[in-house]
């Protein structure tokens, strides 16, 4: 079966990038971003995004990968296209807004009709049935990703599975393209791409539960004076149970769990449910009663020691600790912040340190979501509900 010679990606996150630098081992790809910034940098062979495996990929295949601030280079010399662009929850609409996508997608249709494309960006369930009888003219199919920030090039080599939206020959075209890069044997479903666009939404809505779940026993713990690492231990020695995603925090955040769980209950819309809705409570719960345990404490001046939700992480979207901050605030107390990703001397009002011990000296109570060695000669000044130094 034919394959693939020239492929566009379109979006230089750590999904777009990932993908891009690993498919140019085999090859000639070109990535599309409008952050010259990000354009640069893979220019130059370096990552705009925080990998540690990314930069010997980056440096092997630099003849074969390209990138670009727009897509007009790649009309007429791309074989496919992979788009992997932000699809934010737009709390009004109470919906991805897709806008960005749909544009990029009747950019193409326009400039490259013929050329397939390849959703890998999390849309919502019909999606793909909406722009096939829009655009009837167009290849259009949607494979999910299952990515860790910070483990996007592992995660690609070593997938738990492909998903296709699909059952056609292009479908088994974009699979094999996917197992190619693959180090291990992942097994393969061809789903409708209602079923496919669902699956990405259950599977990180189930992360998200189980995260609020363990969350909720730490809470229930910390109420009745019991040691949480103890009943947590216990219980996930029940191997029907396991032990990923066991490790309290102050809730579940970042990119991609808040937005898919509440797009999951959008997408119910008439169906009863009461499982998924409570995921999304449970989380507001949790800050909700942090932010009352700190309050119990006193402080004058609480640090915030990095607002990114996990060592790796290089964005700080939708972290739970800004859930926290906030609260606070709300009570009066002043709030300061330490974390090296943020140039700007605020941050919603909050001075932001970038000198480290003059940050630890200046707060009476440091809140960490996750805990770090730079923390380890001021423990007596801590708040977490990091348990087993786990992300």
């Amino acid at each position: 079966m034919k394959n693939f010679s020239n492929i566009s990606v379109i979006g230089a996150g750590y999904v777009g990038n990932s993908i891009a630098v690993l498919l140019s081992q085999n090859y000639n790809v070109s990535i599309i971003d409008i952050d010259e910034e990000k354009v640069r940098l893979i220019n130059s062979s370096n990552s705009p995004i925080n990998d540690p495996l990314i930069k010997e990929f980056l440096e092997s295949n630099k003849s074969r990968l390209i990138a670009y601030p727009n897509l007009e280079p790649t009309f007429g010399k791309t074989d496919l296209y992979i788009l992997a662009l932000p699809t934010n929850y737009d709390p009004k609409g109470n919906y991805f807004d897709t806008s960005i996508l749909e544009d990029t997608i009747d950019q193409i249709r326009i400039n490259d009709p013929k050329i397939p494309i390849l959703i890998k960006s999390t849309i919502p369930v019909g999606f793909i049935s909406k722009i096939r009888s829009k655009f009837p003219e167009i290849q259009i199919i949607f494979s999910p990703e299952f990515l860790r920030e910070g483990h996007a090039i592992e995660d690609n080599l070593n997938p738990s599975r492909i998903v296709i939206g699909d059952n056609s020959n292009l479908a088994k075209r974009i699979s094999e393209l996917f197992e190619e890069i693959a180090l291990n044997d992942p097994i393969c479903f061809f789903l409708a791409p209602e079923e496919a666009e669902s699956v990405k939404l259950f599977s990180n809505s189930y992360l998200a539960l189980r995260v609020a779940y363990f969350n909720e026993l730490d809470s229930y713990a910390l109420n009745l004076g019991l040691d949480t690492e103890k009943i947590i231990s216990a219980v996930c020695s029940d191997p029907r149970i396991g032990r990923g995603y066991n490790n309290p925090s102050f809730g579940y955040g970042g990119y991609c769990l808040p937005k898919d769980t509440k797009q999951l209950l959008a997408n119910y819309n008439s169906v009863p449910q009461n499982i998924i809705g409570a995921i999304v409570d449970a989380n507001v719960s949790r800050k909700d009663y942090i932010a009352d345990d700190i309050m119990k404490k006193n402080p004058d001046c609480v640090g915030i020691y990095r607002l990114i939700m996990k060592e790796g992480s290089d964005n700080i979207r939708s972290s739970s600790v800004q859930g926290i901050m906030k609260r606070i605030k709300a009570k009066g107390v002043r709030v300061i912040v330490y974390e090296p990703l943020i140039t700007q001397s605020q941050f919603y009002g909050s001075e932001v340190f970038t000198n480290l011990e003059k940050f630890k000296d200046s707060s009476s109570l440091i809140l960490a979501n996750r805990m770090h060695e730079d923390l380890s000669d001021t423990t007596e000044k801590i708040y977490t509900r990091d348990l087993f130094g786990e992300s």
